[in-house]
């Protein structure tokens, strides 16, 4: 095998992309090509990179240099200067507070994050996604190899059930359990389903895992089609999600073409394929039935439940379907074992866990931390502090599946069992961080928004509640409150919680009783004050309440 002296990465994340990173990557080539190079420099287009202010970047390896934000009119510097000569061009080089401790895989040299743990993105950013040898020279489908040829489908599941894996996508249902059950039912054919359908409002994790590692979603559901006698797989994927489709596209290409998908994988009996569908973007359809209702051709709306999909699924047969990040976990628990996982998170919650961070903090983006760690600990170390030295006031765990919790929690290890004891739901780890400025009236206003407009109407008490509730409290941002809108609000996030056909409906209730909870005297001030105490809603801005706060009418 070649071995080069010089690795150079060039960040191709969709922002980066958008910003000229392939020109750059092509001027790169071209530099490489003239100086005759090309023996001693590798060049890669690489998936996420991490940081936002410096893109596009080039990345220099063994001397872990960070250039950005980088023109393709630049590349013949680096080439002549940095690659040809051995000195590095100091002034390309992104400054430290532009790469905002994101790139914490970078060498010791660069410095890394206290508690940022990679297990999922441990090959982001260091190899070509497009490149099945940079997956296999990285462990890529030594799992898979290692659960085919040394266990039988009973050890492997075993093995996921020991390790405590839970599902990552907001549920948190124990993913050893979900296979077993796959396993021992009745069928004349079972299925693996990736849900990859991350409409979640603020959620990309699952986008950069398929765009930066494809083949080990490719792996993890081969396995888990081994351990549950499968020989089918679905992604379900996002339609909107155009690089992460041409990448996982790609990978089940070379996958096959390498006969590590197919007929008798690794000269066993076992075969295994993948195929992608996208969606049409339908909120809905992250709903694991109503996924399989689309992926058959209908219309996307839940199905009544029981029956399960482990026991009549995709075409009535046995289906496990499962989440992009709870998939990720299963080929490292193989290849390394159920102990060795547990090292990680919390005796009830092993692992780590993905992140996406945003609102009023100094850094934004995706960070993969041990299960356990506490939003006080998120905030300070890896989001560098509230923006504009504001102080927390709420935040919103999971997108608009999660619960809206007040300041007061975020020493509270963030885990499901804490979170269950307290009553408040993790969803799919979107963190909104909001400073003293956010009126939580009118944040929990716009999540009741998106569930009317997401709620496909099947059930009344969606369909009916979600419109209600919002319209209350659309009326006391205004201005119009009642004094019975808090009674009224309890009722109906007690219906859709309770009367629900699905998961839609059943979290629509969550931030109404969040904002009652937490937030009751702001709620309050709203009502029986004519007061929005954060002076940022609809109703500060009326001329009798904006002299006494201060708010500009106008906008």
């Amino acid at each position: 095998m070649q071995t080069f002296r010089s690795l150079v990465l060039v960040s191709g994340d969709p922002r980066s992309l958008a910003l000229g990173a392939q020109a750059v990557f092509e001027q790169l080539q071209s530099a490489v090509r003239q100086r005759g190079l090309e023996a001693e420099v590798a060049l890669k287009l690489i998936g996420e990179a991490g940081p936002t202010a410096a893109l596009p970047l080039v990345i220099i390896y063994p001397e872990a240099v960070v250039y950005g934000p980088v023109a393709p009119a630049d590349a013949a510097d680096i080439v002549q200067q940095h690659l040809a000569m051995g000195h590095p061009v100091e002034r390309l080089q992104a400054p430290e507070r532009d790469l905002g401790g994101r790139l914490a895989w970078l060498s010791a040299r660069r410095g890394t994050l206290p508690a940022e743990q990679r297990i999922l993105l441990a090959r982001a950013g260091r190899i070509d996604p497009e490149s099945i040898e940079d997956y296999i020279l990285h462990d890529g489908y030594e799992a898979l190899g290692r659960a085919l040829t040394g266990q039988t489908p009973a050890e492997v599941l075993s093995q996921i059930e020991a390790s405590g894996l839970r599902g990552r996508g907001g549920a948190g249902f124990p993913t050893g359990r979900k296979l077993r059950l796959v396993a021992q039912a009745e069928g004349e054919e079972k299925y693996i389903v990736c849900n990859a359908d991350e409409s979640e409002p603020g959620t990309f994790k699952d986008r950069l895992l398929m765009e930066s590692d494809p083949h080990a979603l490719v792996e993890a559901m081969a396995i888990a089609g081994y351990a549950v006698g499968a020989h089918t797989g679905f992604v379900y994927i996002r339609g909107e999600y155009r690089l992460a489709y041409a990448r996982l596209e790609k990978a089940i290409q070379q996958a096959r073409a390498s006969r590590l998908l197919g007929p008798d994988l690794f000269g066993t009996r076992f075969g295994f394929d993948v195929h992608l569908h996208a969606g049409a973007g339908a909120y809905i359809c992250g709903e694991e039935t109503a996924l399989l209702e689309s992926l058959e051709g209908r219309r996307g709306e839940p199905r009544s439940r029981p029956p399960y999909p482990v026991t009549r699924g995709l075409w009535g047969q046995p289906t496990a379907v499962i989440n992009v990040e709870t998939l990720a976990n299963i080929p490292p628990i193989v290849r390394h074992g159920a102990a060795w996982y547990r090292t990680f998170g919390t005796p009830s919650s092993p692992g780590t866990k993905l992140y996406t961070l945003m609102g009023n903090v100094n850094v934004t983006g995706l960070i993969e931390v041990p299960m356990g760690i506490t939003l006080r600990e998120v905030i300070t170390i890896y989001a560098r502090g509230m923006k504009g030295g504001g102080h927390l006031k709420l935040a919103q765990t999971g997108g608009s599946s999660g619960s809206v919790i007040p300041a007061s929690l975020q020493d509270t290890p963030i885990d499901y069992a804490s979170f269950a004891r307290l009553g408040v739901a993790l969803g799919s780890g979107a963190l909104l961080i909001c400073d003293q400025d956010t009126c939580a009236v009118d944040l929990v206003r716009v999540l009741l928004r998106f569930f009317r407009h997401e709620s496909c109407g099947k059930c009344t008490p969606c369909r009916v509640g979600t419109e209600q509730a919002y319209q209350i409290l659309a009326r006391v941002a205004e201005g119009g409150g009642h004094p019975d809108d808090a009674a009224s609000l309890e009722r109906l996030a007690h219906s859709l919680e309770m009367l629900s056909n699905c998961g839609l409906g059943q979290t629509a209730a969550q931030p109404l009783r969040d904002l009652l909870r937490h937030f009751g005297a702001e709620f309050d001030a709203h009502v029986k004050l004519g007061v929005c105490p954060a002076g940022a809603c609809a109703l500060a801005r009326r001329p009798a309440v904006a002299g006494i706060l201060g708010v500009p009418i106008s906008g």
